[in-house]
């Protein structure tokens, strides 16, 4: 009953958050296959058998379990439900789909202009414009969720809201340029609405664990898609200096003040478009991706240990060192969580988990040699620095997520927990890290006293 439930509730995720079905139609579309599930099993068939019957024939009852079917290609009852051919009405919708996404992928690159309008410089007031980069990529990208979710009047009153908060913490502050509650704000507001987008994303659903790993999947597959980008975009900045340059124009000015910085904030919802129009090209992708480069971190982290034990020396907590150390344990926990996503949670232990059992144990112990290293120091002149406290924190809320997920993991290989169990543990924890980003963005300028 438990891998029923399991697929039953991979299902209801993907019809829940189809924008042309309502809460009440994913409910009752549920209701129905659960019916014949039940209808099969009392005839004498196995769960699994019924559940493989019951979506061949929501299949051919319903369009969006062919979709289904499609999204989760690993599946066995894939087969059974695959499309004939291409539909018009699915043509029309993405085209739909594809303008919206232009009209906000315009309005994002051209929100970086913004400030200007108010009498601010693009090199003298470098601060205003970092401290709000978060609010003028993630307000477009969430009005594209809005539109693509049809979210209800609810949820767009959270997200206004949201927004305005952080619009707050970054302009209505008496930040200074250099202040470090001036790079701490630019670096985790970002973050906090990036969570917000995740409202935005998921249509309202914020309690839903399955919706939550979704978000997650998202965010992975985004990234991908932004850094493939991005590096298209660097080989037409080069091709576009080369040309120019032929005849003696200089279009260093235009690059610098228009091309890059529009180009890496419209990117940021083409990416997000892609991931939704192209799922089953990256599918494919970000598993092998997270596959190559987890065993490099774990031997990376393996080595570092060791060398840092050999050597006898401590970490620094200069604010760049700090930043490098916080970085890395975020990429590390990024493989996680993404190999988390893209596992197949029925299936059983295998040399991969047990590799990621050993990169959680040495990202276990990078992050307390950090938190030592920095507890350690906060006594010196200097005491309880904004940067240093804020490194604590992240560390501490980095630490809680590793340890029990190193638990859940650990109990997982050898039997006495289900993989389901650690995938809930890390939805669970987001809010914490939203929460944490918005503490930093709002509290620690006035406590700080904006130094």
């Amino acid at each position: 009953m438990a891998e029923l439930e399991e697929q039953i509730g991979q299902w209801r995720s993907f019809v829940r958050k189809h924008r042309e079905v309502s809460e009440a139609d994913g409910d009752e579309l549920e209701d129905h296959l659960r019916a014949t599930v039940t209808e099969l099993v009392d005839k004498g068939l196995q769960s699994d058998e019924a559940f493989l019957i019951a979506v061949k024939r929501m299949g051919s009852l319903d369009e969006l379990s062919r979709e289904f079917a499609r999204e989760h290609s690993e599946r066995l009852w894939k087969q059974l439900v695959l499309p004939a051919g291409p539909d018009a009405a699915a043509e029309a919708g993405a085209q739909r789909d594809w303008l919206v996404m232009l009209v906000c992928a315009v309005a994002a690159a051209f929100s970086i202009k913004i400030p200007i309008l108010f009498g601010y410089d693009w090199y003298k007031d470098a601060d205003v414009f970092a401290r709000n980069i978060g609010l003028f990529a993630f307000v477009p990208l969430a009005a594209y969720f809005v539109w693509r979710r049809k979210a209800s009047l609810l949820t767009i009153a959270m997200l206004v809201l949201l927004f305005a908060v952080g619009a707050v913490g970054a302009n209505i502050y008496p930040l200074t340029k250099d202040a470090d509650t001036t790079i701490l704000t630019a670096l985790h507001l970002p973050l906090a609405l990036w969570f917000v987008v995740g409202i935005a994303y998921v249509g309202g659903e914020w309690r839903s664990h399955p919706r939550r790993m979704d978000f997650i999947r998202f965010t992975g597959e985004t990234l991908i898609y932004y850094v493939l980008i991005a590096l298209g975009g660097g080989v037409l900045i080069g091709i576009t200096f080369a040309v120019f340059n032929s005849i003696g124009i200089d279009v260093s000015n235009f690059v610098g003040d228009w091309l890059l910085p529009c180009g890496a904030l419209g990117a940021v919802i083409m990416a997000s478009w892609l991931v939704e129009a192209k799922q089953s090209v990256i599918e494919n992708m970000a598993p092998v991706l997270t596959k190559l480069f987890t065993p490099l971190f774990t031997v990376l982290l393996v080595a570092f240990i060791v060398a840092l034990l050999a050597s006898g020396r401590a970490i620094g907590v200069d604010r760049d060192v700090l930043i490098l150390f916080n970085a890395v344990l975020v990429v590390v926990l990024g493989l996680i969580l993404y190999s988390i996503s893209a596992r197949d949670a029925l299936a059983r232990p295998g040399i991969f988990d047990r590799l990621q059992f050993a990169l959680l144990l040495s990202a276990l112990a990078i992050d307390l040699l950090v938190l030592i290293s920095v507890a350690s120091r906060t006594t010196d002149a200097f005491g309880y620095t904004p940067n240093r406290v804020a490194a604590l924190g992240e560390n501490a809320v980095l630490l809680g997520n590793l340890l029990w997920s190193a638990v859940l993991l650990g109990g997982f290989l050898v039997g006495r927990a289900l993989f389901s169990r650690l995938e809930r543990w890390q939805t669970s924890y987001l809010p914490v890290y939203a929460a944490w980003a918005w503490a930093v963005v709002l509290v620690f300028p006035p406590l700080f006293n904006y130094a």
